[in-house]
């Protein structure tokens, strides 16, 4: 199974709004715990490990990591 990046999802603007109300009423450290244990629960669900590195590789592409504090 290959990954698919075109866009799939059948309603993405009711699953946005789904998406934010999951995080309404919730500090940094609580979004943060809901979004990977959403991660979790997907990655379970797709289950492919090539699938998942690659998506993993396609998410990571572009992001700049972070510059190291001066001493």
């Amino acid at each position: 199974m290959n990954l698919n990046t075109a866009p799939n999802l059948s309603r993405p603007d009711d699953f946005y709004e789904a998406l934010i109300e999951m995080h309404r009423g919730l500090d940094d450290d609580a979004s943060q715990a809901v979004n990977a244990r959403l991660i979790l629960l997907l990655c379970n669900h797709i289950g492919g490990h090539d699938v998942l590195l690659d998506a993993m590789r396609s998410a990571r592409a572009g992001v700049a990591a972070p510059l190291a504090e001066a001493a």
